[in-house]
């Protein structure tokens, strides 16, 4: 048999044992590691399983080889390449130095050499992702014509080595005229092949990533709006119509801890929405707290309530908002049917996300539950000393100017009448600064020529929009701590401006006493957390004290383009 055709057997023999090895790649696409792993950006936790993995291929490839001369034809080189490529040079290096020490182990005349050759390999797959990397080029790492080119370099210099390092040189030349073709070829050829299958799996989960999150975007903006209004019959009967629409299973049922409260599909004339739960897989879910599957094969899934029922399988899921168990979310495909793996995926992602969306909806309720409740608390807050002293106040002057007596009962009413009958979270600078006039109006007539009012408010701004009861309490604040302290006149400077894109609102007294957020009532609190969630955190009541001299308390809204002007 003449060199060439010896070489071509050695090919194909070298080839027809890769298969096991490409077999191998497949289903190592197929684990559950495989979703996470990316070449460019591994954790040590994945490099460690790539060892692993790698060394092994590295190792069953020199087993597998062809015995030549007291050598071995292998495909070795493989492992520790690809190792380099995927994982740079320090995984390249392991792998390459494990499997190295392994084939040593082994003895022969060429051991030394192919223990430094294959170390070698995997640090020129190392250095080619390096540079890949380094050039801002990662989407390379898994190209079959890298991985090609890479293994047939590395491959020759495995030959050069062999021939420097084996002793005697006349054999080390005579085996690599033998052995170079064969795995040069088989090893650069097996690579690419590898890669390949590596590649197109990635491409292809990466693909149903895709479809998978644009299903669940598409979803969860379908729902977002229903589940807004809590989980009843109506919203969830809504909610099963979506799915059903998105996913294209047979039919999809949502329950509670004891009923169906939708159920739309096939079977929909026996499974009637208000009754008790049937199905002992959706009971197993709820009483145990996890997913049930009952795939149709194996395990299949019979209705209890119709012998006819068309359905044969389920995937029944736990509905939890806040770790707390409401229900179930159940797809159902008929017997005639698979129940697709990627159906079940997305079932599992889908009950999340209503989770999700369902606890955002119970977030919001108690959000606005509590802006409610501290409306009502900032009404409770009429000081009985102020309507007390009004009402005194307007009995005096009763006695000397009626029509003015009649004047303050009007504003006082007026007053009243907006914190008792006031609704709605938000109202317009204009309206509170009227709010704060009846107010004031009162409080002027009982300190008579100590208490002066000065207003700087930028017309442009009575539209903006603040929470409800903001001003009232800061100005009541300013007269109680500040002007009834004072033997002289006391001074209220209400202004209203823009600065830079924010509109800034000011109420300034003239007394200078230091204003305690924890000492003066509820009020300022109230105030300050309604403003930090309407404008966000970085917002608040500013409040500053000069001592005896003034005390100015300021907010700051976004102006939004100066509204309603």
């Amino acid at each position: 048999m003449d060199l060439l055709t010896f070489s071509l057997h050695n090919i194909f023999a070298l080839l027809q044992q890769m298969s096991v090895f490409l077999v191998i790649a497949y289903l190592f696409t197929k684990s559950p590691f495989f979703g996470s792993f990316r070449s460019h950006n591994l954790r040590p936790r994945q490099l460690l399983v790539l060892y692993l993995v790698f060394s092994a291929f590295s190792i069953l490839g020199t087993y597998f080889g062809l015995h030549v001369k007291d050598a071995i034809a292998n495909t070795r080189a493989i492992g520790a390449v690809l190792a380099g490529i995927v994982g740079g040079p320090l995984l390249g290096g392991a792998v390459g130095l494990t499997a190295g020490l392994h084939r040593l182990s082994l003895g022969g005349f060429t051991a030394l050499a192919c223990g430094i050759s294959t170390t070698a390999e995997g640090l020129i797959g190392g250095l080619v992702h390096l540079y890949l990397v380094r050039t801002y080029r990662q989407d390379r790492l898994l190209n079959p014509a890298v991985a090609f080119f890479t293994t047939l370099v590395a491959e020759i210099v495995q030959m050069v080595i062999i021939v420097l390092v084996s002793r005697p040189v006349d054999e080390a030349v005579a085996l690599v005229r033998i052995i170079a073709l064969p795995m040069i070829l088989a090893n650069s050829c097996g690579a690419a092949i590898f890669v390949s299958i590596i590649r197109d799996q990635r491409k292809m989960y990466d693909e149903l990533s895709v479809t998978f999150s644009a299903k669940a975007l598409k979803m969860a903006e379908r729902t977002v709006a229903i589940l807004g209004r809590g989980l009843d019959n109506e919203t969830a009967q809504e909610v099963a119509f979506v799915i059903r629409e998105e996913t294209g299973v047979g039919a999809v049922a949502i329950t509670d801890r004891e009923k169906v409260l939708a159920f739309v599909g096939q079977g929909d004339d026996h499974h009637i929405v208000g009754s008790p739960i049937s199905s002992s897989q959706v009971r197993k879910a709820i009483s145990e707290e996890r997913i049930v599957y009952a795939d149709g094969g194996e395990k299949k899934w019979r209705c209890s309530l119709s012998k006819t029922c068309p359905l044969g399988s389920v995937l029944s899921v736990p509905l939890r908002v806040d770790n707390e168990l409401v229900g179930t979310i159940n797809l159902f495909e008929p017997k005639n049917k698979i129940f697709r793996i990627t159906n079940r995926t997305l079932g599992e992602g889908i009950t999340k996300l209503l989770s999700d969306q369902l606890l955002y909806a119970r977030y919001i309720e108690q959000k606005n539950l509590l802006t409610v409740a501290e409306l009502k608390l900032v009404r409770a807050q009429i000081n009985p000393h102020f309507l007390f002293n009004a009402l005194n106040t307007i009995i005096a002057i009763l006695r000397k100017d009626a029509d003015r007596a009649r004047d303050l009962l009007k504003h006082l009413s007026n007053f009243l009448r907006k914190n008792i009958k006031r609704t709605g979270d938000l109202a317009t600078l204009e309206e509170e600064l009227n709010h704060v006039n009846s107010y004031l109006v009162i409080e002027k007539a009982r300190f008579e020529d100590r208490l002066q009012l000065e207003m700087d408010i930028d017309p442009g701004l009575l539209s903006l929009q603040l929470p409800v009861f903001t001003l009232q309490p800061i100005v009541e604040n300013a007269i109680k701590h500040g002007i009834s302290t004072l033997l002289g006149q006391g001074v209220i400077r209400l202004s209203a401006c823009r600065e830079e894109g924010l509109a800034r609102i000011t109420v300034e007294d003239n007394a200078g006493n230091f204003i305690d957020r924890g000492s003066t009532g509820l009020g300022l609190g109230i105030i300050e957390r309604r403003m930090k969630n309407y404008c966000g955190n970085d917002r608040g009541l500013e409040i500053s004290c000069v001592p005896q001299c003034r005390t100015t308390v300021s907010i700051t809204i976004p102006d939004k383009g100066g509204e309603g002007r």
